[in-house]
């Protein structure tokens, strides 16, 4: 269901439902993806279950958080018509992608190099210049365009 305008054309405005199809994807698929590459970590070789876990959940809820205000400050510049204006669209996506690896690159940098909060395995590829794991690099670039590629399916016009 997308909300319209009351006077005036009627356009499509911010759709809840494509928010809802936003979350229901990349909540899941950020778990899914922590888990699946910790074993990048030293934690994963070094930590005990509990320790595994928590950082795990941990992590994720930063995950949720970092996607929810990366998105929210797209739509806010971008987003009036979201995501039935294909162009509206386009500039959420690439604006929430560029947030979340540009915030995923100083993260990664601020725990591993700064705090040592947490480090990689010899087997994590980085990036050259930065340092930066490859892996939570393509965390912020997949998940989000799977994300946005869900929530506009139901309002993408069939040519």
């Amino acid at each position: 269901m997308s909300q319209t305008r009351s006077s005036g054309a009627e356009r499509p405005m911010l759709s809840l439902d494509a928010l809802r199809r936003y979350f229901a994807v990349v909540i899941p698929a950020h778990l899914a993806w922590e888990f699946g590459h910790m074993p990048l970590y030293t934690i994963w070789h070094e930590g005990t279950a509990g320790e595994i876990l928590f950082a795990g959940l941990h992590c994720t809820g930063g995950d949720i958080l970092i996607a929810l205000s990366t998105l929210v400050g797209a739509l806010l510049l971008f987003g009036r018509e979201w995501p039935a204006d294909r162009l509206a669209a386009r500039w959420v996506a690439i604006v929430t992608v560029l947030a979340g690896i540009g915030y995923t690159i100083f993260s990664e940098w601020l725990n591993v190099e700064v705090r040592e909060a947490w480090d990689y395995t010899a087997r994590m590829p980085t990036l050259p210049l930065v340092g930066t794991g490859l892996s939570p690099v393509l965390q912020w670039l997949i998940i989000p365009l799977l994300g946005f590629w869900w929530a506009a399916k139901p309002f993408r016009k069939e040519a």
